[in-house]
């Protein structure tokens, strides 16, 4: 069998679960191997033509064995920072990803042609950080909780720039006031040792927490507080406040206490990859009051009695509203589309012929 150095693994976020999975996974492939050349890693940076592996105490530049990467598209999947696997090989011979351990966490979204893009596997806390300047929008961060929720990451929403926004208590008020109490929120300066002392708890050895945001938000400037790294930082557009994308790539972090950040790219748009049940959980607040609607399938618009329009923020309605059609339209088939469309062209065909009737 494998070695596994737990004190070096738990280093880059080796966790009890994980390692159970990983000696599995190690048994079904030390039959074909010399325990010399398989070796515990996880991914920490994903390339085109090949990734970097950390083994706990040093990094390697490795190429993805063929198979793997066929399994993986044909499953219409792909590896991701923060994946463990199997590396097998050596320095001089070069090393191969061979294997990977099915995530126990898995972020994904859908990219502009819908198919489902990896953003990162085996997260414990997702800090979603949002600027207090032209960066805030509430509608967005309900649309990465709703992301997080779905693949049962815990969230933690960071907003950053609180030592140069004028009012940044209200604005802080006014996250706590919109979202579920469940959720933590802070206002930190990014640069200050105060965010990692506030973040702390969630900061444990073995954790692997990532950063998501727009760009300029600030996720890099946390990631070098919270990390012994030095990421690239940028200013913001004088002209609307947004980021220039200085990071262009997830890489994952080591930090001085033992956990691990996933620092990502601004991602400009945020396609979600759920079902409605997973969005519900998003929304827990207006799946509970739903059940007092006086009608069962209340879609909380104009129907009398609707338990949820009077007690839920108007807005985060709305926003729910839009992800739920969002959410139905990605489950769609292709076979569905094709029968809404013609429901649609009847529906509009008979509005016509009554308007012309009218006209005589």
């Amino acid at each position: 069998m494998i070695n596994f150095d737990f004190a070096s693994l738990r280093l880059i976020g080796l966790t009890p679960a994980i390692a159970n999975q990983l000696h599995a996974l190690a048994a079904d492939y030390a039959d074909a191997a010399t325990d010399t050349t398989l070796q515990i890693a996880r991914i920490t940076e994903v390339h085109r033509d090949s990734l970097v592996a950390h083994n706990g105490m040093n990094t390697m530049q490795a190429r993805v064995l063929p198979r793997l990467l066929h399994e993986l598209a044909a499953d219409e999947d792909s590896l991701a920072v923060g994946d463990w696997g199997l590396l097998s090989g050596n320095a001089a011979s070069g090393y191969h990803f061979i294997a990977r351990m099915p995530p126990l966490t898995h972020l994904a979204r859908r990219n502009n042609e819908g198919r489902q893009q990896a953003l990162a596997s085996n997260i414990d806390t997702a800090l979603l950080v949002m600027g207090l300047d032209n960066d805030f929008n509430l509608r967005r961060l309900e649309r990465y909780l709703a992301l997080v929720h779905a693949a049962e990451v815990a969230p933690v929403v960071v907003l950053t720039k609180a030592d140069v926004h004028e009012d940044a208590p209200s604005r802080l008020a006014e996250v706590e006031q919109r979202l579920l109490a469940s959720v933590p929120v802070f206002a930190v300066n990014g640069q200050s040792s105060m965010a990692a002392d506030l973040l702390a708890p969630w900061m444990a050895a073995g954790q692997t927490l990532i950063l998501l945001g727009s760009s300029g938000a600030g996720k890099s400037t946390l990631t070098n507080t919270l990390t012994s790294s030095a990421q690239d930082t940028g200013a913001v557009r004088a002209s609307d406040g947004r980021g220039q994308h200085t990071t262009t790539a997830r890489s994952l972090h080591l930090c001085p206490d033992g956990a691990c950040i996933i620092d990502t790219p601004g991602l400009r748009t945020l396609q979600l990859n759920l079902d409605e049940e997973a969005l519900s959980a998003s929304f827990a607040d207006i799946d509970a009051l739903a059940a007092e609607c006086q009608f069962r399938d209340c879609s909380h618009q104009s129907e009398p009695g609707c338990a949820v329009r009077a007690q839920v923020d108007e807005d985060r309605l709305k926003n729910y509203q839009k992800l739920l059609r969002e959410t139905r339209r990605n489950q769609q088939t292709p076979l569905d589309r094709i029968a809404a469309r013609s429901k649609w062209k009847v529906l509009m065909r008979s509005v016509k012929e009554r308007d012309r009737v009218k006209r005589g």
